[in-house]
């Protein structure tokens, strides 16, 4: 049973893969903390869907005596971490954490970690995973994991809030969550006019650097605050969060298909097509990149759960506020440059992993994307075509010839070094790698869409 590389900092136990199947050890270290969890709080906190459920399952005592139970998550289709969140996603992931946080202690217990990493997007909605988050609360304790939260959570929301939604990236840097002092220095003076901010993050990285180097810091001195106080904290970091909100400042694909300067006539033709080539597919995984605001991967999501991926962070807002008011549970919108995809990061650079680590799509749907790829960033037809290849056996993509206005937008500005862009130079490269099982051109334009099979 070899601990997954995310999974080494918790002496509680570690989770591990078996086969399809990921379980997670109970040490016996948790007991106590496990016993008092599970009575109460874990069918409360399963019930509200803010904690994954999981069943207890046998295992071999003998040959495990540090083994106090093994656990069986129910499954997450895939795993996301903070940096790949739209800023309502971020939002929902801290209002789950505090909720959570505020049930506990009404059960006698408390989280000891606060980290975004503990937070899935699971059937399009937030929940927590780390079944060993949680540890009995003992009166006039402060909240152990209240700084973790305000670097993972309250920092990252409000850089994104004030300055750009953009801002979340830091996270890829800062796998501990943005540090105090620096959110402090960037967000802007008037950002102290609002308690919760002021508050948790300039006073909270005030506090921390006059403390760095006493022997009487708040760690140390560990300071009384009775339960009432901290459901008072609980209620401050919840109102300053939910009065954050996101600038909608227009952005080139936000509104992309409202305002496509392509007839709509021409979406709803594509998305027949789109869907005739799909209706056989035993596909269980979907990815659908360059996604938008999800309209083609809602024809996947009927029959497969589809990662709505694109680079644009309102596209990802609209959609993931769309699968809320919708109730839809079988798509994850999450953001991607496919340019500079989400690295392996963290201890030893496993600890958490690159987007084309976590799972391996059984489909991709590449719409109205090849030419960005191609002519914005330069990126050879040979290349995409290998890069297909190596991500999935059965591929729904579509080519959009220099004719094309948006194609002819992209040139407008630039030298047109773009010589093997062509129809046949496409279908020669991927030829390379993939079968063309039928191409059909989008009826009333020029744009040609293929499906394709290694």
């Amino acid at each position: 049973m070899k601990p997954l590389n995310s999974s080494f900092r918790d002496p509680s136990g570690y989770v591990f893969r078996q086969g399809d199947d990921i379980l997670r050890t109970v040490n016996h270290s948790y007991q106590t903390d496990y016993d008092s969890l599970m009575p109460k709080l874990y069918p409360a906190l399963t019930e509200a869907g803010l904690l994954i459920p999981h069943i207890e399952i046998p295992f071999d005592e003998v040959a495990n005596p540090d083994q106090y139970k093994l656990i069986q998550p129910e499954l997450i289709p895939f795993i996301s971490y903070p940096y790949e969140w739209s800023f309502s996603q971020y939002k929902d992931a801290a209002l789950t954490t505090l909720a959570i946080q505020r049930k506990a202690l009404q059960q006698g217990m408390t989280l000891k970690d606060a980290s975004a990493y503990n937070i899935q997007f699971h059937k399009g909605k937030a929940v927590f995973i780390d079944t060993l988050s949680f540890t009995k609360y003992i009166e006039g304790s402060p909240w152990v994991a209240y700084g973790q939260f305000c670097r993972h959570f309250l920092a990252p929301l409000a850089l994104m809030s004030y300055h750009d939604p953009r801002m979340s990236a830091m996270m890829r840097d800062y796998i501990d969550g943005i540090p105090l002092d620096l959110a402090s220095r960037l967000l802007p003076f008037k950002s102290r006019f609002r308690v919760p901010l002021l508050l948790h993050i300039h006073v909270h990285a005030g506090s921390q650097k006059r403390h760095a180097d006493s022997e009487k810091s708040l760690a140390k001195t560990k300071p009384k605050i009775s339960r009432a106080a901290m459901m008072g904290l609980i209620d401050s970091l919840e109102n300053g969060i939910k009065k954050l909100r996101l600038k909608t400042n227009k952005t080139e694909w936000g509104r992309y298909y409202e305002e496509t300067i392509l007839s709509s006539d021409y979406l709803q033709k594509k998305q027949k097509l789109v869907s005739d080539f799909i209706k056989n597919t035993d596909a269980k995984l979907v990815w659908d990149l360059g996604a938008n605001d999800g309209t083609f991967s809602r024809l996947t999501a009927k029959k497969a759960y589809t990662i709505a991926f694109d680079i644009d962070h309102l596209a990802v807002e609209y959609n993931y506020l769309a699968i809320k008011e919708k109730g839809e549970k079988n798509m994850l919108p999450l953001l991607l440059d496919l340019t500079n995809p989400s690295p392996s990061i963290g201890w030893n650079n496993e600890e958490r992993d690159s987007v084309f680590q976590r799972t391996h799509p059984d489909l991709v749907l590449a719409l109205a994307l090849v030419h960005h790829l191609a002519i914005s960033n330069n990126i050879p037809l040979t290349k995409l075509a290998a890069f297909f290849a190596q991500l999935t056996s059965e591929l729904v993509i579509e080519f959009v010839p220099k004719s094309d206005p948006r194609v002819r937008t992209l040139l407008a500005t630039r030298e047109d070094i773009f010589p093997d862009y062509t129809q046949a130079g496409f279908e020669a490269a991927f030829s390379d790698y993939f079968t063309i099982q039928r191409h059909e051109q989008v009826e009333g334009t020029e744009r040609i869409l293929y499906l394709m099979k290694t």
